[in-house]
């Protein structure tokens, strides 16, 4: 039977695989907000653009190289390919933007991996979900210096060394707990902060914490990704030396 080690190589083969994808997050070259751009010309990106209530329109000409060419509503989280790159439209609070993927970019091309912390079964924990009565949202600095809000379903809580430490946790559409957070080792041995992913926990709320899989965040792949900060109360005082530690640095030439 494949036991946890091997089942975290395969996860950690996975991870790799997605993020250096011609689309995954390194290809990120640009995040463009149309409020910045009133004159609906967006940079290196054709064609006219515009917020229009619950959608964008784009209005695309014979040689911008759209497949169609006029008046295009998109809603949020639509793409739109444009040769090799992948434009996606995206909204937050109420601000419209454009997310331009393009496999050439330099983040993805001068990428030589991740470096990862080697697998200790001392960073999987059994944990328990305690949802709040009601969701709650907060407002936390994000990776471009825009404060926004962050959901929050409840806390989970884990003892580590004999220790008990608690994160608040964002519920996923798919059952799944997310938190983001920080620890001894931020911005020393590790990125400034990491996310962490559970399951879903069952009926009594019981779940497990594997921090040997907790992962950098997207703005650590590419600067133009909008990550929020951990809320209050998400810095732990141990230093977790699991998971996902930073970028692998480049080979000098």
């Amino acid at each position: 039977m494949t036991d946890a080690a091997d089942l975290r190589k395969q996860w950690h083969e996975e991870r790799t695989a997605a993020v250096r994808a011609p689309h995954g997050p390194l290809a990120l070259a640009g995040t463009h907000w149309l409020a910045d751009h009133p004159e609906g010309q967006l940079p290196a990106i054709p064609g006219r653009w515009r917020a229009d209530g619950d959608a964008v329109v784009l209005t695309a000409g014979p040689g911008d190289g759209y497949a169609t060419t006029g008046e295009l509503r998109l809603a949020a989280d639509t793409t739109v390919p444009l040769g090799e790159r992948r434009l996606v439209v995206i909204v937050r609070e109420g601000l419209w933007a454009v997310r331009d993927f393009d496999p050439a970019a330099p983040t993805r091309t001068a990428f030589t991996g991740i470096d990862i912390a080697p697998h200790d079964p001392r960073w999987t924990l059994p944990a328990q979900f305690t949802p709040y009565d009601e969701a709650r949202e907060i407002r936390v600095g994000n990776a471009d210096g825009v404060e926004r809000g962050l959901g929050l379903a409840g806390e989970l809580s884990f003892t580590l060394d004999g220790s008990r430490h608690t994160l608040r946790v964002t519920g996923l559409p798919d059952g799944r707990l997310w938190a983001v957070f920080a620890d001894a080792t931020s911005g020393k041995s590790t990125y400034r902060f990491r996310f962490l992913y559970a399951d879903a926990p069952g009926a009594e709320g019981r779940t497990t914490v594997d921090l040997n899989r907790a992962v950098l965040p997207n703005c650590a792949l590419a600067d133009h990704f909008v990550c929020p900060f951990p809320p209050p109360g998400n810095t732990l005082p141990v230093a977790v030396d699991a998971g996902e530690r930073n970028l692998t640095a480049p080979l000098a030439v």
